[in-house]
C-alpha cells in the first residue's frame, strides 16, 4: 500500500508549523478521551533529555566531498534531540512534560518558544541556563540517509535536583548503558509505565546486565541490530523473544520490513509490515514509532494496532525533512488514511490492517493529499 509521498522539503509555502496551542487543539484528536476520569495524572507522558537546535539541509544529490562547496536545495530549523520525541508525542494528543535545560541564547529562546507555544508542551520541568549556549546539530539528507555534526556542552548540575519527575501516565527513557538513572525508578514506583528506547552501545559491551534500569520498564524498543547484539540471537524475531526475559513488552523495529513484538504477560506475538513510501529524510523517525507505540498503548488498544500506528507515524515522517518537524499529527494520518482507500485497485488486506483509524479520525480532520508544510526558521520577525 503506497501514497503518493508529500511533497517536502523544498522552502515552499503552506499552513504555518508552528500553530498557536488553541489552533492546534482544535485540530487534534485526543486518544484517551474514553479513558480520562478525575484523579488522573496531570500529564500523560513525561521524558527528559537533551534539546539540540537542529538545522537541516535536505535536496543535496551526494554526500558532501570533501574540498568543495555543495548547496541545499532545502533547509530548515526545529528543536531537535529529545524534542522529536516530544513534539511527536503531544501532536498525537498526549498532554506531554518534558524536562530539559534551554541555553540563555537566542537558539534556546527559539526551542523553548517553539516547543511551548508551537507544540503545547508543559516545561515546568525544564530549566534556562544562564551563561550556556544552546547544543547544535546540522543534519545534510541525501540518498535516503543522514549525515549530522553536532556540538555541544554539558549543562552544570541543576540545583537542587528535584527528588521525582511530574507524575504522568508513561514515561520514556533512553537508557545508558552501565549509567542508571534514578528518575527511572522513582517514576516507577509511583505507577508510571516506563517506555525504553536504547542507542548504540559504543563501549562494544553490548551487556543487557549494564542496562540496569531495564528492571523498572514496562516495555523496551530496540533496532534490529541492537536486539541481536544484546541478547546474541541470530533473527530480529528470536531477539525479542529473548529480552521477554528482561522487560514484559519487546518491541523490535526491522526497517523497512516493519516491525515485531511479544509480550511475555499474554504470550501474544504481533508482526506489522512496513508501508512502502518515498523517504525525503530518516531523522527522528525512531522517535516517532515510539511515540506512536506508546499513544495506542496507553489507549488499550491491541499488539498489532499498536505496531501499525507507530510504523504509520514513522512511515509519515520519513517524507518530511528534520525530527520534530516531520512528526505527524492526526490532520496527516486522516489524509493519509482518505487518500490511500480513494486509490484504485488496492489490495482490501492491507487496507484492512489500518481499518481501526475510521472510528478514530473523523472527516473534519481530512486534508488534502499531498501535503505541503511551511519551513521554520529563525530570524523572521513575529507577527502583530
Amino acid at each position: 500500500m503506497t501514497p503518493s509521498p508529500a511533497t517536502a522539503g523544498e522552502e515552499a509555502g503552506g499552513e504555518p508549523e508552528h500553530l498557536t496551542q488553541a489552533a492546534r487543539r482544535q485540530a487534534q484528536v485526543d486518544p484517551l478521551a474514553g479513558l480520562r476520569a478525575p484523579g488522573d495524572p496531570p500529564f500523560d507522558v513525561y521524558l527528559t533529555g537533551t534539546v539540540f537546535l537542529d538545522i537541516v539541509f535536505t535536496g543535496l544529490d551526494s554526500a558532501p566531498v570533501r574540498g568543495t562547496e555543495s548547496w541545499a536545495r532545502g533547509m530548515g530549523s526545529s528543536p531537535g534531540g529529545v524534542a522529536n520525541m516530544a513534539a511527536a508525542l503531544a501532536r498525537l494528543g498526549l498532554r506531554t512534560s518534558l524536562a530539559a535545560a534551554f541555553g540563555d541564547d537566542h537558539y534556546g529562546d527559539y526551542c523553548w518558544d517553539a516547543l511551548a507555544q508551537g507544540e503545547g508542551i508543559d516545561l515546568s520541568a525544564s530549566r534556562t541556563v544562564p551563561g550556556w549556549h544552546s547544543p547544535v546539530t546540522v543534519s545534510m539528507a541525501y540518498e535516503g540517509e543522514r549525515t549530522m555534526i553536532s556540538h555541544g556542552h554539558e549543562p552544570p548540575p541543576e540545583e537542587p535536583a528535584p527528588d521525582c519527575p511530574p507524575s504522568a501516565r508513561a514515561a520514556i527513557a533512553s537508557l545508558t548503558p552501565g549509567i542508571r538513572a534514578p528518575w527511572i525508578a522513582q517514576a516507577a514506583r509511583r505507577g508510571t509505565r516506563v517506555f525504553a528506547d536504547v542507542g548504540w552501545d559504543d563501549t562494544g559491551a553490548w551487556d543487557l546486565a549494564g542496562l540496569a534500569d531495564l528492571e523498572h520498564c514496562e516495555a523496551f524498543l530496540p533496532n534490529a541490530e541492537e536486539a541481536m547484539r544484546y541478547t546474541g540471537a541470530s533473527s530480529p524475531r528470536a531477539a525479542a523473544h529473548a529480552l521477554t526475559a528482561h522487560v514484559p513488552l519487546a518491541v523490535v523495529t526491522l526497517g523497512a520490513e516493519g516491525a515485531y513484538a511479544v509480550d511475555r504477560r499474554t504470550g501474544e506475538t504481533a508482526e506489522v509490515p512496513a508501508i512502502e513510501v518515498e523517504a525525503l529524510d530518516p531523522t527522528g523517525a525512531g522517535d516517532v514509532f515510539v511515540a506512536g507505540f506508546v499513544t495506542a498503548t496507553l489507549a488499550g488498544w491491541p499488539l498489532a494496532d499498536r505496531l501499525a500506528l507507530a510504523g504509520l507515524t514513522a512511515a509519515l515522517s520519513v517524507q518530511e525533512f528534520g525530527g520534530s518537524l516531520s512528526a505527524p499529527g492526526w490532520s496527516e494520518i486522516g489524509a493519509w488514511w482518505r487518500r490511500v482507500q480513494s486509490l484504485p485497485a488496492q489490495n482490501p488486506t492491507p487496507l484492512h490492517r489500518y481499518a481501526f483509524l475510521d472510528a478514530l479520525v473523523p472527516p473534519h480532520l481530512d486534508r488534502p493529499w499531498p501535503l505541503r508544510r511551511a519551513v521554520p526558521t529563525i530570524g523572521f520577525g513575529r507577527s502583530a
